[in-house]
């Protein structure tokens, strides 16, 4: 109890001590918006798409009016020329606003990092443009307390110095410099806020959680970013008294400040920065659900993320949200759930993320997107339906069908369970795929199960087509490459940093189970992606039972049926399913699964 009062006291002593912020966080009536993201030192790339938008003119000044411009994060790591970036948002801050327009630098997960010390991702050629105004006392100093407080076992004198030169090239303390509370850049950052809703759309880096529609924009914008200028300034007076160094990350100063041995004559006033930058450490901010890092809204199904979406969104005074951080598929500017979210990390660092600078424009006339090769504008593309990891990332759902269903079976092996695995190729990519003979015609439960999935939009069942394989009738599904099952997660322990939580992906699987009176789930199979941990359902071979009501298995089984779910149930007539599966499940099938749809519509949270 006495460490939770102690560090409830600093979180709110280090909310009280910062100054209140001159920034607004909401803004109506502006006429055009143009919103880009995740530059990542692609310089060039992002001076191109700003042109592109008519944000600045060929002298790169300010040329867009009264427009707003909203860079939706991570300007900094990996590329090499994110200074020069910063160093031209922040001279077209005061143009953009002597038009009557403005500029809206939002925190991504990058800025933080760099603020409090989480420095992997900084490039050489990132060091590099500080090198100049790095002291040499600076090194020299920092290099004798590492040698004494971080020694290298084992490392000779010389090893020790190449080692820290390696670590910590030249530029690294001047970076450090730049980026502290009073730093040109440091100072600069720690004013801008995490989201900014302009014309009732959002703009922030990560994504909409529940977090931020149970703390609003204030606690985002006011305690978050309040926590982490406090976290940077007391880590400085940990700094000077050789608690922490400046070469340590971020993920280590907890550790390292418990292990730390105070002098006597300390002060308190040191005693109390290092307690903040403890408790501090753990903030809301740098959470897998904060506003930084969530990626829910992208890769959650849209029946897991509808409801939390609708109230966080509700929360805060918006309709859609607009989101940087996870670079999209194809890495075109991509819209779900009915244009409610807008995707905009498009892979600007062309040699990293092989993609290019794309612009978001709001204006009367509605969404478009401007390139920065000049290309026509063209609006949002749906988000694509991607259930497992298909060849080189760029197949449909409707390609990887017409590849199952037309394409060459140049292999077939039996694999350690028993399944007939085809390898099946056009010519251009080659697919693994599970086929499951049937007897007799009309039912296909793996293909109803992926039908059904399109529906609904669950997105977890694999594409499945019906196929005939010498002379035999049966179901062809994509078998997905680099996943484990759920007896192999329990056995390692593995998959909290899912990125959709496992509980939210495992209720909808027992929504859906009970959906399709599926009494064969099990845990061989319940397959996980093992890219960002998307849950994956197979093996519905005792699904679609033609009784209408709840199998007795799930009587007892907790689950949650949300505003999301009863929406999408209630398009499960018997004429849309006849429509979509008349061919792979039979009448009486299909008349128990509407009435299983109708009584799950009708249920509440």
């Amino acid at each position: 109890m006495h460490k939770v009062l102690i560090k409830t006291a600093i979180l709110l002593l280090a909310v009280l001590a910062t100054p209140a912020r001159s920034a607004e966080w909401q803004f109506d009536g502006v006429s055009r918006i143009v919103a880009i993201s995740d530059i990542h030192g692609a310089y060039d790339a992002m001076v191109q798409a700003l042109a592109a938008a008519d944000v600045v003119d060929a002298d790169l000044a300010w040329s867009a009016g009264d427009a707003h411009l909203v860079i939706v994060g991570d300007i900094l790591d990996r590329g090499p020329d994110s200074r020069s970036a910063m160093d031209l948002l922040m001279r077209l801050e005061p143009e953009a606003e002597a038009n009557g327009g403005r500029v809206h630098v939002l925190i991504g997960n990058h800025e933080a990092m760099n603020l409090v010390g989480d420095l992997r991702y900084v490039s050489a050629a990132e060091y590099a443009a500080f090198a100049e105004e790095e002291l040499v006392g600076d090194r020299e100093h920092w290099f004798r307390v590492f040698a004494e407080v971080r020694p290298a076992l084992g490392q000779t004198p010389e090893g020790l110095a190449t080692l820290f030169r390696q670590k910590y090239p030249l530029g690294f303390f001047a970076h450090r410099r730049a980026f502290a509370s009073d730093g040109k850049y440091g100072a600069w950052l720690l004013d801008r806020p995490a989201i900014v809703v302009i014309n009732r759309t959002a703009f922030v880096h990560g994504g909409l959680s529940p977090l931020i529609g149970n703390i609003g924009l204030d606690g985002v914008n006011g305690r978050l970013i309040g926590e982490m200028e406090e976290y940077v300034r007391q880590l400085e007076v940990t700094y000077q008294v050789g608690a922490l160094l400046p070469t340590d990350n971020f993920h280590d100063h907890a550790v390292l400040l418990s292990k730390f041995m105070p002098p006597l004559e300390i002060s308190a006033d040191v005693l109390h920065s290092i307690d903040t930058v403890k408790a501090l450490n753990e903030s809301e901010l740098h959470a897998l659900d904060g506003p930084l890092w969530y990626r829910g809204n992208v890769v959650c199904s849209e029946l897991i993320e509808y409801d939390k979406l609708t109230a966080t969104l509700e929360a805060i005074g918006a309709d859609r949200v607009v989101i940087g951080h996870t670079p999209t598929p194809g890495r075109k500017v991509l819209e779900r759930m009915d244009g409610r979210i807008v995707e905009i990390d498009t892979g600007m660092l062309n040699n990293y993320y092989g993609g290019s600078a794309n612009a978001l424009v709001i204006d009367e006339s509605g969404l478009s997107v401007a390139n920065q090769d000049g290309e026509t504008r063209v609006a949002p593309m749906p988000h694509p339906r991607n259930v497992g990891t298909r060849p080189q990332g760029r197949l449909t759902h409707e390609q990887l069908e017409n590849l199952l269903t037309n394409g060459d079976i140049v292999v077939s092996r039996q694999d350690e369970l028993g399944r007939t695995i085809l390898s099946v190729s056009d010519g251009v990519a080659t697919v693994e795929a599970v086929f499951a003979s049937r007897k007799g015609r009309g039912f296909y439960p793996e293909v109803a199960a992926y039908r059904l999935d399109r529906l609904i939009d669950l997105e977890m069942v694999p594409v499945a087509v019906v196929r005939e394989v010498d002379g035999k009738h049966g179901s062809l599904q994509f078998l997905p490459k680099n996943w484990i099952n759920e007896a192999q997660r329990q056995q390692e322990g593995s998959g909290g940093g899912a990125w959709c939580p496992l509980p939210e992906q495992w209720n909808a699987m027992t929504v859906w189970d009970v959906l399709t009176y599926n009494e064969g789930r099990n845990v061989s199979n319940v397959l996980y992606g093992l890219d960002f941990w998307q849950l994956m359902l197979v093996g519905h071979d005792n699904a679609f039972s033609t009784r209408k009501g709840i199998a007795p298995r799930f009587k007892a089984v907790p689950y949650e049926v949300g505003q999301g779910w009863r929406n999408a149930l209630g398009g499960l007539s018997e004429e849309a399913l006849t429509e979509a599966m008349g061919d792979v499940l039979d009448d009486k099938r299909i008349r128990a699964l509407a009435a299983r749809a109708a009584k799950l519509a009708a249920a509440q949270d």
